[in-house]
């Protein structure tokens, strides 16, 4: 009769040798790897510590005869994810926040409700303009079109282009200053 080999008093403890043993031997190389690719070095550790949580999930990953190749694939796999949400997410269109300009904005709710009130007033002034004055201020000011486009567009001078947003700026300040 075979007797069974009691179990390891404490498993977790294997576990985390192997672990400790992979974060020597891979960290300093994957962070190199994740330098050389990622713009943003401040998520440089955060992909590291990806890569590990994943090995973890994996479970005992030591004994593989080609354990650099899966450190490595599952590494480009953490960077092709981190790649896809920044692209998803839209982050590199994002600013960063700084004091100096940010700091002083207010969003309390009464100030978001003057400002609301400010372009509900500015819109009724701009559907008050004459038709061809408000949309030479659009095309310009909304969808940032040249004067001499604006003029070829309309079939009119370059000046009169000008002169119409002047008119447009002019009752714009004039009236929201008024108030």
């Amino acid at each position: 009769m075979k007797v069974a080999k009691p179990p390891s008093p404490r498993p977790e403890l294997n576990k985390q040798t192997s672990f400790e043993a992979l974060n020597q031997a891979f960290r300093p190389s994957l962070r190199r790897y994740f330098m050389r690719r990622v713009r943003n070095h401040a998520d440089i550790d955060d992909m590291v510590q990806q890569v590990f949580e994943r090995l973890l999930k994996r479970g005992d990953v030591t004994g593989m005869e080609q354990l650099g190749g899966y450190v490595f694939q599952t590494a480009s796999s953490v960077l092709i994810d981190h790649q896809r949400r920044r692209r998803t997410r839209h982050a590199d269109e994002h600013d960063q926040f700084d004091e100096r300009t940010h700091a002083d904005v207010d969003f309390s709710p009464e100030h978001v409700l003057m400002e609301r009130e400010r372009l509900a007033r500015a819109t009724t002034i701009l559907l008050n303009l004459p038709e061809r004055t408000r949309v030479i201020f659009v095309l310009r000011r909304l969808e940032g079109m040249r004067y001499l486009d604006i003029a070829a567009r309309l079939g009119i001078s370059v000046s009169a282009v000008e002169k119409h947003m002047e008119r447009a700026v002019v009752r714009l300040t004039e009236s929201l200053d008024q108030e």
